[in-house]
């Protein structure tokens, strides 16, 4: 990538965040401390902004420097495709409890984690883990019931339910209700 096009870049995320904030030039120069042609110069690709002007304008949008430069970072993705009814199956094993899921996705990039499973537990006298992490988790619920544990909280989930969580407090399911619960599960954290 040449400098021209990194400014274009550049240039290109930083209108993007001010207009998704509903700002103008005007408002976003004044809360970062420089004059809205300064604004319109680095967002038309026509100057290269510096450290501590990127530093100001991600102050005043309240994003990581980082974010000026998503459209810059790599020449190559990655992407998985999963069949229905494949995936890779695994089974965790914590002292004496089991239960299975498939992993349905994988992903992880320079600033992002991301992993999506199928769990299913069934009935079993020993007890299930609990987690604390990074991020957030989403879940849905695809058959059964069960109490979920969040913290001290304690949440009933039925087929149908979704459940969104910050994953740094203590979570797992705690009981399940029927004889078996199933639920997709996503995870994803900043890395």
């Amino acid at each position: 990538m040449t400098e021209h096009q990194m400014d274009q870049a550049i240039g290109t995320s930083l209108k993007a965040m001010r207009e998704n904030r509903s700002l103008t030039a005007k408002d976003l120069a004044e809360k970062a401390g420089m004059s809205a042609a300064m604004i319109s110069r680095i967002e038309s690709g026509q100057v290269s902004p510096s450290i501590s002007t990127l530093s100001a304008l991600s102050e005043a949008l309240d994003v990581p420097v980082v974010s000026f430069f998503r459209d810059t970072a790599t020449d190559h993705v990655d992407y998985t495709h999963v069949s229905a009814g494949e995936g890779i199956k695994s089974t965790r094993i914590i002292d004496k409890h089991s239960h299975d899921y498939i992993n349905l996705a994988s992903h992880i990039r320079r600033d992002i984690g991301f992993e999506a499973h199928i769990v299913t537990m069934e009935k079993q006298d020993a007890e299930a883990p609990t987690y604390v992490g990074h991020g957030v988790v989403f879940m849905h619920v695809k058959e059964g019931e069960a109490i979920f544990k969040y913290g001290e909280r304690d949440i009933l989930l039925k087929e149908g339910d979704s459940l969104t969580l910050d994953s740094e407090l203590s979570h797992g399911v705690s009981k399940l209700i029927s004889d078996k619960f199933s639920f997709l599960t996503i995870k994803a954290e900043r890395r």
